[in-house]
């Protein structure tokens, strides 16, 4: 098994390799530089560095949403120049998740870039994308590649107990990836200010705990999450959906919310929180199961959790002085008979997609204490 998953990386790596390199399908304008090395890029930080210019760094993987770009008119408001790195991260994925066919629109994503960059030039931001940090993946793992296996070789980071619960549980080497990769890329780019969205607020605690216990000079600013106009967070797995279980796919949000709606109400006790939301995910499910099959849009709830901001551990009471995460996952399970010209999604609907949210209670309080660790 190991040997296997071993060589299926390999060609992976292989392909990552070819396809990270979008500045030779577009030229970028003058005074952008597009990496795909850490040597260029360093000589370029270090004159940035030598003339006192403030830099923040927005990290992704691509698949760029208005959720990404509101990060990054967000950092050029802040910073005197902004990275963008764009890299799929194959150590996050476990052998049987999506890492070949998510998407990687690399074209797209440099245009909405220089895109955003003639927005900035045309407006009163304070910085400018400055570069577009686009490794290959050999080039962020120059040893041997390493495996999906939880006991696979290869250089990690893994930061316990906060990187085995929740997400951790259902994807047990989700976060060594996240945090492996994190701390390269702040090794790499030496930030002033590092930039996450909420909506991966386990990934937020996991990070800035990793900056705090290993001495990273970086400031982490965590920007509210962009949702589409029905609640639904953005995200770039959301093109996998299509229109049946787009539709469905707002159960999470909607639980939240009542979850939220519960403690705005006075609840305080971790059941009567999390029974508010399940209920709603209940009678959303209910009213799916009674749907013909070629009409519903079957899901799991994998967890809902009640949790404190600064180490995600479960509480079984809220406490109003530090605040609360309440988050969850769902699995959009395959589409059930798909009709001809149905809209099912990237993929053809026969894939789970699992998607993630979250709110704070007592918002300010929530975040202020998860930063502080």
């Amino acid at each position: 098994m190991a040997v296997h998953i071993h060589k299926v990386y390999s060609r992976v790596f292989r392909k990552l390799g070819q396809e990270t390199a979008p500045s030779r399908i577009l030229k970028a304008p003058p005074s952008v530089q597009i990496c795909h090395d850490v040597q260029s890029f360093r000589k370029l930080r270090h004159q940035l560095l030598l003339k006192g210019r403030r830099v923040g760094l927005v990290p992704t993987m691509g698949a760029l949403h208005d959720g990404h770009l509101a990060l990054i008119r967000h950092a050029a408001s802040l910073n005197d120049d902004v990275v963008v790195s764009i890299f799929v991260n194959p150590t996050q994925f476990g052998a049987n998740e999506d890492l070949n066919s998510y998407p990687k629109p690399w074209l797209e994503d440099i245009k909405k870039l220089w895109k955003l960059r003639a927005e900035f030039n045309a407006g009163k931001q304070r910085g400018q994308i400055r570069v577009v940090l686009a490794p290959t993946a050999n080039t962020m793992y120059p040893g041997l590649p390493p495996t999906s296996e939880v006991d696979g070789h290869g250089s990690f980071v893994t930061i316990t107990p906060i990187g085995s619960i929740l997400e951790g549980a259902s994807r047990p080497v989700f976060f060594r990836g996240v945090a492996t990769v994190c701390m390269k890329l702040l090794n790499i780019v030496q930030p002033e200010n590092v930039y996450f969205g909420q909506k991966d607020i386990q990934q937020c605690v996991l990070v800035n705990r990793m900056m705090k216990d290993f001495h990273v000079n970086t400031r982490m600013d965590i920007i509210p999450t962009s949702r589409e106009s029905d609640g639904l967070a953005m995200s770039s797995r959301n093109v996998y959906l299509g229109q049946r279980r787009r539709a469905v796919a707002t159960v999470l949000s909607k639980a939240l919310r009542a979850a939220a709606s519960a403690y705005a109400s006075g609840k305080r006790k971790r059941g009567d929180i999390l029974d508010a939301a399940l209920q709603v995910a209940s009678s959303i499910q209910e009213v799916e199961r009674n749907l013909p099959p070629h009409h519903r849009a079957r899901f799991e709830v994998d967890y809902i959790s009640v949790a404190d901001p600064s180490s995600m551990m479960e509480i079984e009471e809220v406490d109003t002085q530090r605040g609360a995460i309440v988050s969850g996952a769902v699995k959009m399970l395959p589409l059930e008979e798909p009709q001809a010209g149905e809209d099912t999604g990237l993929g053809g609907g026969s894939s789970t997609v699992r998607l993630i949210d979250n709110v704070l209670l007592d918002h300010g309080k929530a975040l202020s204490t998860m930063l502080r660790g």
